[in-house]
């Protein structure tokens, strides 16, 4: 028997059991005659206790050697209060080299000295460190209640193929060559979604499924080419049965996780809101600073490109008055970075002494200054940063500042969650470079019922029966009420630009099952990924992932994507052109 209690199972309790333990080597103290060596495996670290008899076999003994140890446990001399295991020791009377190790390449600690990259390409050791391990273990906990939960209502967990059709609408595909169709080529899903459809037309009613999704697209702290969602659909629904339903299921898991009890019905506001407000389809809602359009009241006064904006918003920074030019300057800067995009930044300072200093000083008598410190609710001792241009890219810029602002001063505190609804989102979204517009969602999302006589006249005002659930600033979830609907679905293609033909070659055995009796349904998915980091309260999704890859879309540890062989190419009849 190789153990007969983990290294995290012991307590005082058993003082004077006859234990044998496995796993690995994380410390070692050699005190003269004595050594004392931790023991560590997944669920904790016991302390040995070798004494002079065993000290010839303990010499080689490094770091991260697995071995098994058999002795009794006893109480120790100092406790350590650190580690549940704390109050015992093993007296070893027998030690067993299962394997030897070389000396890892970083410490193996919960602070590792170890770099992102160093400890991505030696993954496997650095999922032994407690910190990965706990997240990795919180994903498995949140995937087993997400299941108990659905379960519970009597979802179905079904699997949807891997190998599909390529869809070129949405994010850019993964392509896998097709050996035995040669030219023809499959790719990898990025949502089950036309499969979960054609569930609900085969009458299975509540379907689930944890699955692996795949998208080609630039990476950043919340994106992986693969991805894991919590994919769901349900027939004979609205929309207020999917987010009762899921705020249930968020419900659950913060109690069950976290302890937390969330407030219910959670918080809905429209997408129009949440931009007019927060310059954000997904608001961060630990704390105010809320944008207010002051373009009535600052416009008029000779100060040309404020006049000329078609709007101009602001935000306040309580109690900040005291910012300095150094920062402002800073903030300034911030703005006009080409991933934030604005101009310039105004200011609007109500100094502690009642006065106002601004940047338009000059266009603006005191009086004026203090109409629009009013518009704002300003009191002495806040400034206010104010952005122009037009309307929506002002918002997502004054959005972006918010965000900015908060973090360096520290307003998102850790273990606060607000988590909100947003609904009624534009059903389509206008591309100027190419002159169409595009599905904000995706081609399968129902406008709703009362703007659906529009969807020809004036289709950029017709709303969406979707909805995104948002925690602290973080989209975790999203879906809508779908067509069911041939007719509505062809109207919804035209207005796409979609010919009769393309959206036949693409979709046709969807519409063709819809012939036979699709049901009012809709669904949504959920990003576990992104869900599991926010409960783990992580900056990145990849600490929660158990191999992940880097920034540039590769996996350092087993060095993909790779070359392959031609004569692998030779039969998948591809060939490769050489790039420099």
């Amino acid at each position: 028997m190789y153990r007969t209690h983990t290294c995290g199972a012991l307590r005082a309790s058993d003082e004077g059991q006859q234990v044998t333990l496995a796993g690995w080597v994380a410390k070692i103290r050699r005190m003269g005659a004595m050594t004392f060596l931790d023991l560590r495996d997944r669920y904790g670290i016991t302390q040995i206790f070798f004494d002079e008899s065993h000290q010839g076999l303990l010499s080689e003994v490094g770091r991260e050697w697995v071995l098994a140890v058999t002795g009794t446990v006893r109480l120790r001399s100092s406790v350590n209060e650190k580690i549940p295991t704390g109050q015992i020791e093993i007296l070893a009377d027998r030690m067993e080299v299962l394997n030897r190790a070389d000396t890892p390449p970083f410490t193996i600690e919960d602070v590792s000295d170890g770099g992102d990259d160093l400890r991505m390409k030696y993954r496997y050791l650095d999922l032994r460190r407690r910190p990965v391990l706990s997240n990795i273990e919180l994903r498995h906990r949140m995937t087993m209640e997400t299941r108990r939960y659905l379960d519970g209502l009597h979802f179905l967990e079904i699997e949807t193929p891997m190998l599909i059709g390529s869809t070129p609408e949405g994010a850019r595909d993964f392509v896998v060559p097709s050996r035995m169709n040669p030219g023809q080529f499959y790719a990898l899903p990025q949502s089950p979604q036309t499969f979960k459809q054609l569930l609900m037309v085969a009458g299975m009613d509540r379907y689930f499924q944890i699955v692996k999704c795949f998208r080609d697209e630039d990476l950043r702290a919340d994106r992986q080419p693969e991805f894991t969602q919590i994919d769901c659909e349900m027939s004979f629904v609205e929309q207020d049965d999917i987010l009762s339903t899921f705020e249930g299921l968020a419900k659950h898991l913060f109690k069950e996780i976290r302890g937390i009890d969330l407030p219910t019905p959670l918080r809905r506001m429209t997408w129009y809101e949440a931009m007019d407000r927060y310059g954000s389809d997904k608001p961060d809602l630990r704390f105010g600073m809320e944008i207010e359009e002051v373009t009535e009241t600052i416009q008029g006064h000779g100060f040309g490109v404020v006049d000329s904006a078609a709007y101009i918003g602001a935000i306040v920074v309580t109690g900040k008055a005291d910012y300095t030019r150094k920062q402002i300057d800073q903030l300034t800067d911030f703005v006009k970075r080409p991933q934030v995009g604005a101009k310039g930044l105004l200011w609007l300072r109500y100094q502690p002494d009642g006065t106002m200093k601004s940047s338009f000083d000059k266009f603006l008598t005191a009086d004026q200054l203090k109409a629009l410190a009013d518009k704002l609710s300003m009191q002495p001792g806040d400034i206010a940063f104010l952005i122009s241009g037009d309307k929506r890219p002002a918002q997502k810029q004054l959005g972006t500042l918010r965000l900015h602002i908060a973090s360096e001063l520290g307003l998102m505190k850790p273990g606060q969650y607000e988590c909100l609804w947003v609904v009624d989102f534009p059903l389509l979204e206008w591309d100027e470079e190419t002159q169409r517009y595009y599905a904000m969602h995706h081609p399968f999302t129902a406008p709703k019922p009362e703007d659906q006589d529009r969807l020809e006249s004036d289709p950029g005002s017709v709303r969406a029966d979707a909805y995104d659930m948002v925690i602290n600033g973080v989209e975790v979830g999203g879906g809508s009420i779908r067509i069911h609907d041939a007719e509505l679905q062809a109207r919804v293609f035209a207005t796409l630009g979609f010919t009769k033909e393309r959206a036949e070659e693409q979709f046709g055995f969807l519409m063709n099952a819809f012939k036979y009796g699709a049901p009012p349904h809709g669904g949504i998915a959920f990003g576990l990924d992104r869900w599991v980091s926010l409960m783990a309260e992580l900056d990145s999704i990849r600490d929660c992932i158990a191999f992940p890859k880097n920034n540039s879309g590769r996996d350092v540890m087993i060095d993909a994507p790779a070359r392959l062989d031609p004569e692998q190419l030779d039969e998948l009849h591809l060939t490769v052109r050489e790039t420099l």
